[in-house]
Parts: C-alpha cells; sequence; structure tokens
C-alpha cells in the first residue's frame, strides 16, 4: 500500500524519541513534524537524517483505513497501547 497524498496523519499522531533534523529531541504524540511539508509530505523521505522508526513504519489498510481521521484515532491508539509506562497485560478491547 501507498501513502495517502496529504495524509501526514504518521508524521503527526506518534510520538517519536530520536533526533529529527529541527527537532532534535523528537516530538510528543500529536505534534506535527517540523519536517513535514505544506502538502503533507517528508521533506527527508529517503534521506539518512530520516528517524528510523519513521522508515520502519509502513501504510496498512488497517493503520490508514479509509481517510486521514481514521489513521490518526488508529496511531493515537497505538501510541498508548505502547507507552513504556503501561502495565504489561492491560490491554484493554474498545
Amino acid at each position: 500500500m501507498n501513502c495517502r497524498p496529504g495524509c501526514g496523519a504518521c508524521c503527526t499522531a506518534p510520538s517519536i524519541s530520536s533526533a529529527i533534523p529541527g527537532m532534535p529531541h523528537g516530538k510528543p504524540a500529536g505534534v506535527r513534524c517540523i519536517q513535514l511539508d505544506a502538502d503533507h509530505g517528508c521533506r527527508i523521505f529517503g534521506r539518512v537524517e530520516r528517524p528510523a522508526v519513521c522508515a520502519q513504519l509502513m501504510p496498512s489498510q488497517e493503520m490508514c483505513g479509509p481517510d486521514r481521521e481514521h489513521a490518526m484515532l488508529f496511531l493515537a491508539r497505538l501510541e498508548i497501547l505502547t507507552s513504556p509506562g503501561r502495565p504489561s497485560g492491560s490491554v484493554q478491547n474498545g
């Protein structure tokens, strides 16, 4: 699957703990990456400066769904479910 043009959810919804050019401490969840351009494209796509976590996140029907809103909600939930302070075994459906 290819990225949806004009989406940028994966560059906004998740936190990134590694350095990004212009954001040396990464970014918190829900904050737009400084490298996201006006058309929601990554300015550093394919470059060595791009964080590994970004390069490893692949679009999928489950994650991207029918629109940006779905992708934002999916990634926000994933952020919560994978947060370091979350106790093991506390994943809830819903």
